[in-house]
C-alpha cells in the first residue's frame, strides 16, 4: 500500500495516504473495507478518518472517508492535517497559502506558523448554506436545531450541554434521523459569552470526537444566527479551542494540526 502518515488536530485524528485521491491507486476498488481496517483502533493505525490525496505545488487534491468507511465531503480538521503534511514536505514558510481540492470544492489555508511538527493555519471554508432552524422530534422529545451545510451537513442544538447519557442517546439519534437522508454531524453548543461557545460533537460515521473543524464552525454560525453570539468567537471542544470568524465572504477557522507518525501498513 505504501506510506501512511497519521496526524491530528486537537485529538481528532486522520490517516493520510498518497494515491490518486480515489483510493483505487492504493488499495483497489473497495476503499471502504480497507478504510475500516486501517482506522480500527485495535488492529489498525486507529483514526477518526482517512484521506487519500495527490500532492501538487502548494496544495493537494483529497478524498475523505470516515472511520466507518463512508465517504464525506469535508473535514475542517482533516483538511488542516493534510495541509500540515504538504507544508512539511514542501518546506513552506509562514504566509504561504495551501490550496486543497475537496469534495466540497476548493479550500485555501494560510500558514500562520509552525513549531516542530505542529502547524497553525487559518482556513477559508466558504459561506454557510441552507441555514435554518427546524423542530426535530427525537427520543420522545422535540428539539429546536440549527441546520446548515458548511461543506458537509451539520445539526447544532443550542442550549446547556447534555449529560453523558443523554448525549450518547441523542447524538446517534440525530445523526441518523430521517430528516437527514445522508446523515449529519451533530453538535450540542452552549453560548457562554458573546465570544465563547462550548460544544460536544457526535460525528457522522465516527461517533463522539474530541474536536471537529466544520463542527466548531457550524456551531459558531448557529450561535451567531440563533443564539445571540458575536460573529467572531472561540469554540471550545473537549480537545481544545479553535477560533471561528464568520465574515461577509465566509467562515474562517484558525487552529493547529500536528503530524504524529509515518509508517507502512503490512496487514493487507
Amino acid at each position: 500500500m505504501g506510506p501512511v502518515t497519521k496526524a491530528h488536530a486537537y485529538g481528532n485524528d486522520f490517516l493520510l495516504v498518497e494515491g490518486d485521491a480515489t483510493g483505487r491507486g492504493a488499495i483497489g476498488d473497495d476503499p471502504a473495507t480497507v478504510v475500516r481496517r486501517l482506522c480500527d483502533r485495535h488492529s489498525g493505525f486507529g483514526a477518526d478518518g482517512l484521506i487519500f490525496f495527490t500532492e501538487h505545488a502548494h496544495g493537494a487534491t483529497m478524498r475523505l472517508f470516515n472511520a466507518d468507511g463512508g465517504g464525506s465531503e469535508l473535514s475542517g480538521n482533516g483538511l488542516r492535517c493534510l495541509a500540515a503534511l504538504v507544508a512539511r514536505k514542501q518546506r513552506l514558510d509562514p504566509g504561504a497559502v495551501v490550496a486543497v481540492d475537496t469534495g466540497a470544492g476548493p479550500k485555501t489555508l494560510e500558514l500562520l506558523g509552525h513549531e516542530g511538527v505542529r502547524y497553525t493555519f487559518r482556513a477559508a471554508l466558504g459561506p454557510p448554506e441552507e441555514l435554518r432552524q427546524v423542530a426535530i422530534a427525537v427520543e420522545s422529545e422535540s428539539l429546536t436545531a440549527s441546520v446548515l451545510r458548511l461543506g458537509n451537513p451539520q445539526c447544532v442544538v443550542l442550549g446547556p450541554l447534555p449529560e453523558p447519557a443523554r448525549f450518547n442517546q441523542l447524538g446517534p439519534a440525530l445523526a441518523m434521523h430521517p430528516i437527514f437522508p445522508a446523515g449529519t454531524n451533530v453538535e450540542f453548543a452552549q453560548v457562554e459569552a458573546p465570544d465563547r461557545v462550548r460544544i460536544l460533537i457526535w460525528e457522522r460515521g465516527v461517533g463522539p470526537t474530541t474536536s471537529s473543524g466544520t463542527g466548531a464552525s457550524a456551531s459558531a454560525v448557529a450561535a451567531a444566527a440563533h443564539g445571540g453570539a458575536a460573529r467572531s468567537m472561540d469554540v471550545i471542544a473537549p480537545g481544545g479551542t479553535q477560533r471561528v470568524e464568520w465574515r461577509d465572504d465566509g467562515v474562517y477557522l484558525t487552529g493547529w494540526a500536528e503530524l504524529v507518525l509515518e509508517g507502512d501498513w503490512l496487514a493487507y
